[in-house]
């Protein structure tokens, strides 16, 4: 693989921002990725992740700031940047008709004609050598996500750009993904992926930015996050009171000092909360809701507009719904059973059995059994 260009950065952005009405995707985004390293793009679903990344490859235009992609203007020079990118955003989207390999094969025919012998080590490279030959529409949702970065390997990519590319990956696919970043790496590339997962992020990449509601919070390389800045947390609960008592009482909290928008968390030396999940927890004084139990950064916004931390949990549905009978093929008995469960007034239960017991003996619904029933015409007056 040969390199273009001689700058220290690959992905260069000033003043980036994306607005879509009165709202602001992107906020003043300044973006440095340097060559060679695997850059973690990190942050809650709906901070501006994916917006970034279909700017940067020129998907949707920005409303303000400037871009470089392998020190090419974008989006002047977009066809020169993009002719060795590699990127994944959202979902890949496949023929599902065709089969692995047939997808790399109408890709590859838009390219160059050296993308048709990258083929075979791009399936190799992601593991999917004994299924190139089954439609995609077999292939479960992580197998996409493999095809998908097959895919972005026949340009011979300086820079692979992934969005969430672990979703829908099993723990073993995420191990095999780490190392498979790794080597891409080690071979020269660059690669930028955004994450929610904290722990993902710090296992994989060497620099990360944490963005939160569109906005660069902290950016640097993970070692420097986590030997400088105190380590603090900021928490929104419902009864600070209490919530001060506790953790005035665990060691591992130096302080707890209630603020307008929560309580603030200096976390001591013998904090017990596990060292690399305490990585980037600099930057978790202007993240609000950071949760370190959890290595995904699960939160919601409230109706103030403030983040909070939430556990892992899918909301419950509803199992036990009235269910609907149709009046003439039920029985009163069943009927008279089935109102009483539901708490139906007597009155209108004896109401309801009485309308049944004389549906269900008119002669108008034997046709469903007997065939349509001819009813005398009324003569006219």
């Amino acid at each position: 693989m040969t390199m273009q260009g001689s700058t220290g950065f690959v992905v260069e952005t000033s003043a980036l921002t994306k607005r879509f009405g009165d709202r602001v995707a992107v906020d003043n985004v300044e973006l440095r990725v340097p060559r060679g390293s695997a850059f973690g793009y990190l942050g809650p679903n709906g901070a501006g992740k994916t917006t970034l990344i279909r700017m940067l490859l020129g998907l949707t235009q920005a409303t303000g700031g400037t871009m470089r992609l392998l020190g090419r203007s974008v989006p002047d020079e977009r066809a020169a940047a993009l002719a060795r990118v590699g990127a994944i955003v959202e979902e890949p989207r496949f023929h599902k008709h065709l089969t692995g390999r047939e997808n790399l094969t109408v890709i590859a025919a838009a390219r160059e004609p050296e993308a048709h012998d990258r083929i075979d080590s791009a399936l190799a490279r992601v593991g999917l050598s004994q299924r190139a030959d089954e439609r995609v529409k077999r292939y479960s949702l992580g197998m996409r996500q493999r095809l998908g970065v097959a895919r972005s390997l026949l340009a011979d990519p300086e820079l692979l750009i992934l969005d969430e590319p672990t979703n829908g990956l099993d723990p073993a696919g995420i191990h095999e993904f780490r190392d498979m970043i790794r080597g891409f790496v080690a071979e020269g590339r660059t690669v930028l992926l955004s994450s929610h997962l904290l722990d993902e992020v710090e296992k994989i990449c060497d620099e990360v930015a944490i963005v939160d509601r569109g906005k660069v919070v902290v950016q640097g390389s993970i070692a420097d996050l986590a030997a400088g800045g105190k380590q603090t947390i900021l928490i929104a609960t419902s009864d600070e009171e209490q919530a001060l008592t506790i953790l005035s009482e665990h060691r591992g909290v130096k302080s707890a000092i209630a603020e307008a928008s929560g309580i603030r968390i200096t976390l001591g030396a013998d904090s017990a909360i596990p060292s690399r999940r305490r990585t980037t927890s600099a930057a978790a004084s202007s993240w609000r809701g950071w949760q370190f139990a959890d290595s995904s950064l699960h939160a919601y916004r409230s109706s103030s507009g403030s983040w909070r931390s939430r556990p892992d949990w899918r909301k419950q549905h509803e199992l036990d719904k009235p269910h609907r009978r149709a009046a003439a093929d039920t029985h009163p008995e069943e009927l008279a059973t089935a109102t009483r469960e539901r708490r139906v007034p007597e009155a209108t239960q004896a109401a309801r059995t009485r309308d049944l017991d004389v549906r269900a003996h008119c002669p108008a619904d034997d046709h469903r059994l007997h065939g349509p029933v001819e009813h005398p015409r009324r003569e006219p007056r």
